[in-house]
């Protein structure tokens, strides 16, 4: 028998399975699954008697919360295409976006009214704007109004077209303009059903929801904890402290975090007074967003003992995730060694096959030195860019999908990224991996973050250039640092230029350290900086 592939089917379940359970908490509400799936039908059939019809575009810009995982499945429930926003994109980001799109309705919340005032003047095409919370002028009229307008009415999953577009996420543009990644509803249920593989022990796990949901399909965890039945705990804005306190509150057992995430929780644990808190029931923490390395890993076990930290590794072209880190593989492994497994990008989930490849698109030696770029096919590749059948045809190699990273890989399938294709620095025809220097940078205890990019110069055509930003209270000279890197990396690797920052490093709305940014500094000439003698 076919039925049609949807993540309704996920809130179905969940309805008939876990109906009387906690399935969301939001600030001071929460909701059973059953109210759940209630709200999200009205809010389905509220949208219907609006004007909405299959394939039109509904954007959210807001935060985490209960509403945004309503619209994951009553958007979907109208036939029409979920499109959260990144909220910390700039105004004309965002105009382009909706205008890309052809949006027809904007859910916001009222935080963000000053930023709808000029979007509507530059969107005409949105015929509606909806406050989330209350009645304001920029607004046409209230969420809650839309559910008023609904009824609790369960949709026919037989009636849906599994290929048709549910989920649109745009890229963040760093390497020109955005792209909105086109995902079918039958992507996201097979996506859902990988993740959902991978959790521990889902029948104790309360998810804390610590990535943004409008970042790459919130890395599938509305559905996958939906279809699970899971507790899932919305954290409005990434605060250590407010994690700290969800955590204790709600007895949360897993989060996910990008590096800069997951350093800024370490480095908060030591500066506040921990004893305020009960951690002890975290017992796993995903890193993905961007390479891990033994000593975050190292860092993490220390400060939240008895917690599991191990990486992944996904794109937003795959709805995200392709791999995932087994930490039995690790299980008898010496604790160095046990880290660095821990540290790596993972094999590929249920569902998805990866090759490391070279320019001809033949496979690369596995034995973790030959660097090749990472494709992957599977079901949870896109359908494509919306609108930009071209854009697509360059992505892809036939059913291969390139993702640009940069990767080594072994006998059993394990991969390690290296670096972005365009971030590997090339010195004097050397390829260096600028992740690897970084970990070597951020093994020094004084340094709570860095970068590490290519610079010109005029004998080697590009070098490394690292930006550092030490913890605070902590002291290092640049002379301590170069030889502290000495004796961890090979002479050409060495950064030939080292600037220490007062300030943060620029990061994007997920965490992820704005490199390109970063490396414009140095290609324009604008930044004075110290260099290394070499």
């Amino acid at each position: 028998m076919f039925i049609p592939l949807t993540p309704l089917r996920c809130l179905h379940r969940a309805v008939d399975l876990f109906g009387s359970r906690i399935g969301v908490v939001s600030g001071d509400q929460q909701f059973t699954y059953a109210e759940l799936g209630k709200r999200a039908e009205r809010l389905a059939t509220g949208l219907q008697k609006l004007g909405i019809v299959a394939g039109d575009r509904v954007a959210y810009l807001t935060y985490n919360n209960h509403k945004l995982l309503e619209g994951y499945f009553g958007v979907l429930q109208a036939r029409a295409i979920l499109m959260p926003l990144n909220i910390r994109l700039s105004e004309p980001d965002l105009a382009t976006i909706l205008r890309h799109s052809g949006a027809r309705m904007a859910i916001f919340d009222d935080d963000f009214a000053d930023t709808v005032r000029g979007l509507r003047q530059a969107c005409p095409d949105v015929n509606r704007w909806v406050a989330l919370r209350q009645r304001i002028p920029e607004s046409d009229l209230l969420y809650e109004e839309i559910l008023d307008q609904g009824c609790p009415e369960r949709a026919d999953a037989f009636s849906y077209d599994e290929m048709a577009i549910a989920e649109l996420f745009y890229t963040s543009g760093s390497t020109g303009a955005p792209k909105g990644v086109a995902l079918s509803h039958r992507t996201l249920y097979l996506h859902a059903l990988s993740v959902a593989l991978e959790y521990r022990d889902p029948e104790l796990m309360v998810d804390l929801h610590t990535i943004p949901l409008y970042h790459a399909n919130g890395w599938g965890h509305p559905q996958a904890s939906t279809l699970m039945g899971i507790k899932q705990v919305m954290v409005r804005r990434f605060e250590p402290a407010e994690v700290f306190q969800l955590i204790q509150e709600h007895r949360a057992t897993n989060l996910c975090v990008v590096p800069t995430m997951a350093n800024a929780l370490v480095n908060a644990i030591h500066a506040l007074d921990r004893d305020r808190w009960d951690l002890s029931s975290l017992k796993t923490m995903n890193i993905g967003g961007a390479t891990s390395s033994p000593e975050l890993v190292e860092r993490v076990e220390r400060a939240f003992p008895g917690c599991a930290c191990m990486g992944g590794y996904g794109l937003t072209e795959t709805s995200p995730v392709i791999t995932m880190v087994q930490p039995l593989d690790a299980i008898h492994l010496s604790d160095t060694e046990r880290r660095e497994h821990l540290a790596m990008t993972g094999r590929a989930v249920v569902g998805a096959t990866i090759r490391v490849v070279d320019a001809n698109l033949r496979d690369v030696p596995r034995d973790r030195k030959t660097i090749g770029e990472v494709i992957v096919m599977g079901d949870q590749v896109m359908d494509g860019y919306f609108g930009e059948p071209d854009a697509t045809s360059a992505a892809m190699s036939g059913p291969w999908l390139h993702t640009g990273d940069m990767a080594v890989w072994d006998e059993d399938g394990t991969i390690q990224i290296v670096d972005r294709k365009k971030q590997v620095i090339i010195s004097g025809g050397e390829n260096i991996s600028s992740l690897e220097v970084e970990a070597a940078i951020f093994a020094h205890p004084a340094v709570l973050e860095c970068a590490v990019v290519a610079a010109p110069d005029s004998k080697w055509g590009e070098v490394p250039a690292a930006i550092v930003v030490l913890k605070d209270d902590a002291a290092l000279t640049l002379e301590d640092l170069n030889g502290f890197l000495q004796e961890r990396l090979s002479r050409f690797k060495l950064p030939r230029i080292i600037e220490f920052s007062e300030n943060p490093l620029p990061k994007t709305g997920t965490g992820k350290i704005r490199k390109n940014e970063l490396r414009e500094r140095f290609w324009a000439g604008t930044q004075s900086v110290k260099r290394v003698q070499g």
